[in-house]
């Protein structure tokens, strides 16, 4: 089924790309997985609209994103605290909101994070690149071209009205700071890294630097030093966190390269990715190791609160 039309993009903002919740099995070919930086912002915007909860939406950074409604349809904006104005009226976030044909859907740009999700009623209509529509820009696949959005590209969707609008109560939805704590499993790797060493990892504070963006976030700080350089290239999971010759920790995220050659001394669990993907520049870091097994429980634990959560029934 096609759709010609939906949404027409009016400003694109500074990146908004078409994201669904990541291309997976395919890292044997060289493609890494894509998909929502702020997973738990982007299920929750789903889960608004009454979506399958892998259902393709838009991520947008930083912010900037104005659309033209040509259909009856719902939609809910959730993640970083950005203005959001349908028709020039402002509007609360984390909630879902009836759209008619002709109505202008505005972001402003984020005081708090810096990624935001806005999904439709039963999800934008992408054509699958490799069994997924997420954007991943430096491989040109998925979203509408394999790139970010651009003014006048039309995001097509049905015609889907929800029959109710729903809204997540204040006291469940997540805050956005600049000093976050990332819980970390440490890597094989450790090994390779004097005990001091995993000391002043931990300890330290680090800062985002400039370098920063859907591939990895590279910190500045307390150099840590191996007693190697380098290894032989291999898979990269989500998280992981590289120590190059510089000494400064690369934290990877959803767009990394699937392969790579410099020790890692651990990895960011996946439920912690959201809080670095929310930082900008100047934000800090700080690391806490967990074992696996404490992994697990977290993620268990995080799972079991978001199907708990209710969402209520607004006008």
């Amino acid at each position: 089924m096609s759709f010609s039309t939906g949404f027409l993009v009016k400003e694109p903002g500074m990146l908004s790309l078409i994201q669904d919740a990541g291309r997976f099995g395919s890292f044997n070919i060289g493609l890494t997985n894509g998909g929502p930086i702020d997973l738990q912002a982007f299920q929750w915007a789903n889960r608004l609209c009454a979506n399958e909860l892998n259902a393709t939406a838009i991520e947008i950074s930083i912010g900037g994103l104005a659309l033209i409604a040509q259909v009856d349809t719902t939609i809910a904006v959730t993640g970083a605290n950005m203005s959001l104005s349908i028709n020039h009226t402002n509007k609360d976030l984390w909630r879902s909101y009836a759209i008619k044909a002709g109505d202008l859907i505005e972001l402003g740009f984020a005081s708090e994070g810096i990624r935001s999700y806005l999904a439709v009623a039963g999800g934008f209509t992408i054509k699958e690149s490799f069994g997924s529509t997420a954007t991943v820009c430096r491989e040109g696949v998925g979203g509408l071209v394999g790139d970010k959005l651009k003014k006048d590209n039309i995001l097509p969707c049905a015609s889907q009205r929800r029959k109710t609008n729903l809204v997540l109560p204040e006291q469940f939805r997540p805050r956005y700071c600049n000093d976050v704590v990332l819980r970390t499993v440490p890597s094989y790797q450790q090994k390779n890294f004097s005990s001091f060493q995993q000391r002043l990892f931990y300890s330290s504070d680090y800062t985002v630097s400039k370098s920063f963006d859907r591939m990895g976030y590279r910190l500045t700080g307390k150099k840590i030093t191996g007693d190697i350089e380098g290894i032989l290239s291999e898979g990269i999971c989500q998280g992981a966190i590289q120590i190059p010759a510089d000494g400064q920790p690369i934290v990877l995220l959803n767009d990394r390269q699937t392969i790579g050659g410099y020790p890692k001394i651990g990895a960011v669990i996946s439920i912690d990715i959201a809080k670095l993907g929310q930082l900008k520049q100047g934000d800090k870091v700080r690391f806490e190791p967990i074992s696996m097994e404490q992994a697990h429980n977290c993620f268990h634990l995080d799972l079991s609160y978001f199907n708990r959560k209710k969402l209520n029934v607004c006008d």
